[in-house]
């Protein structure tokens, strides 16, 4: 009889047990569909966010277009009710001198790495690097100059 008594509370306690789990799975499936709904909705409202801040982008380049071009018709109005004269052109560098300040910095930079005295070699290398630069800038506008002339 005693057997049978705790059979019983033991089978009851489980059944109790297994009652309580099936409980817990089914909130917790309830909260993770809820987390996922709100994940969904956010990254909906994310993309509604970004197509407005993309087309107010797209209104405002169109605002400054229109700008530009009522700015390009008076000046144009005006620069024909006024005498010609000439803008002086912009003088740019020659491919020689970017190469030598292109090779100067890389070779004060290379130099001071290299070179356990860091100024030392940081001197040598800016030498070093500008006269190779120079070099291939030279090069360079040489072969321009000869495209041009073709």
């Amino acid at each position: 009889m005693k057997a049978v008594i705790s059979m019983l509370f033991a089978a009851s306690v489980m059944v109790a047990c297994n009652t309580q789990s099936d409980k817990q799975e089914a909130l917790l499936k309830q909260q993770q569909k809820t987390i996922d709904s709100m994940r969904v909705a956010m990254e909906k409202q994310a993309i509604i966010d970004s197509m407005s801040a993309l087309q107010a982008q797209r209104e405002e380049a169109q605002k400054w277009e229109e700008i530009e071009k009522n700015e390009a018709t008076h000046h144009t109005q005006a620069v024909a009710s006024a005498p010609a004269q000439a803008a002086p052109a912009k003088k740019k560098w020659s491919h020689t001198a970017k190469g030598a300040l292109v090779g100067a910095g890389t070779g004060a930079i290379t130099g001071a790495i290299v070179n356990k005295k860091r100024v030392e070699g940081a001197l040598i290398g800016t030498v070093i690097g500008a006269g190779v630069g120079a070099g291939t800038g030279a090069i360079v506008d040489h072969s321009v100059k000869k495209r041009k002339q073709q």
